[in-house]
């Protein structure tokens, strides 16, 4: 008798400290009817009952839905979808930016040195003797 007791509190003390660890392990958002602390909390203080009612109540369910690493084409990804054009819009308004400063920078070239006109051109007259 004295043996299967010793037994049971071992598999008691085995099946609390798996229930710990995965439920730990396990993300918040995740985790089914309490928050993780209070399953924890629970798991710890009722330590067969609490492991029983993790893996009725509060595990994730498995997701067995669906292809686990299913993969999409980035088309399909509405955060890749909203980061090009995020992107996109940034180096249209780069390209911009670049296009208003070469434009400005030019109007300043002007106005400092104006274009002279072809009938005040010094080049046709010819230098004056000393």
């Amino acid at each position: 008798m004295v043996r299967f007791i010793i037994f049971a509190a071992l598999i008691s003390v085995a099946l609390m400290i798996y229930t710990l660890i995965e439920c730990a392990r396990t993300e918040r958002h995740r985790v089914r009817s309490l928050p993780k602390t209070a399953w924890i909390i629970i798991i710890i203080v009722l330590p067969l009952i609490g492991a029983g009612l993790w893996f009725v109540l509060g595990r994730p369910q498995a997701a067995s839905t669906g292809p686990a690493n299913k993969q999409s084409a980035p088309d399909d990804d509405e955060d890749f979808l909203r980061q090009l054009e995020i992107w996109r819009r940034q180096q249209q308004r780069e390209s911009e930016l670049k296009a208003r400063e070469e434009e400005l920078k030019r109007k300043e070239d002007d106005k400092k040195n104006p274009k002279k006109d072809d009938s005040s051109d010094d080049s046709d007259t010819q230098p004056k003797d000393l």
